[in-house]
């Protein structure tokens, strides 16, 4: 402690921080010291840090585009398969109106075949009830014809008191009693 009492007395005319030290601008040597330690770490970080951030920026900029690049091709590739999965579907659904329409075609035909074949079996079972009622006409008209005659015999025996007993003036008389009755029957139509 004597140094410094000593030290004071020596320039007691100035105190030690009075003179010369600014708070804005510091000793050269103050400067000049900064500046050394500055610059030896901007030369390591320009030696050391920056190319290792520059590859690290690089490899993510590539990364990053690489990235950009792999989403547009898959998006191009899933705009391709949109696109076939479109085709597809249009074709398919091309089929599947032809198969409709042909479909469609084959049961008209179906129908029509089926209204072909109802229409000749109906033609067929009437011509066959006309044929059976045909028949059976003229078998009725022969049997009345019969039954008349021997009407028309019994009705002369009575009329005349006697019996017919030619056979021919019996076949005459029925005969011509008939004829006239086929030429009555169709007038009265």
């Amino acid at each position: 402690m004597t140094n410094v009492i000593y030290y004071l007395a020596q320039e007691a005319e100035t105190f030690p921080m009075e003179g010369g030290n600014s708070i804005l601008l510091p000793k050269t040597y103050d400067i000049v010291w900064s500046i050394i330690p500055l610059v030896v770490i901007l030369l390591i970080f320009w030696k050391f840090v920056l190319p290792k951030f520059q590859e690290v920026l690089t490899e993510r900029e590539d990364r990053i585009k690489g990235g950009i690049q792999r989403a547009e091709a898959a998006q191009a590739e899933a705009k391709a398969a949109l696109e076939k999965y479109n085709a597809q579907l249009a074709e398919a659904r091309a089929e599947a109106a032809e198969i409709r329409e042909q479909a469609r075609e084959k049961g008209k035909q179906i129908e029509a075949d089926m209204k072909a074949k109802a229409s000749e079996e109906s033609n067929r079972i009437i011509e066959s009830g006309e044929k059976q009622l045909q028949a059976q006409r003229e078998q009725v008209v022969v049997e009345l014809r019969k039954e008349m005659g021997q009407n028309s015999i019994n009705l002369a025996e009575r009329l005349l008191g006697g019996e017919l007993s030619d056979a021919t003036k019996r076949s005459g008389t029925i005969d011509s009693f008939l004829s006239d009755l086929d030429t009555v029957a169709p007038a009265g139509k």
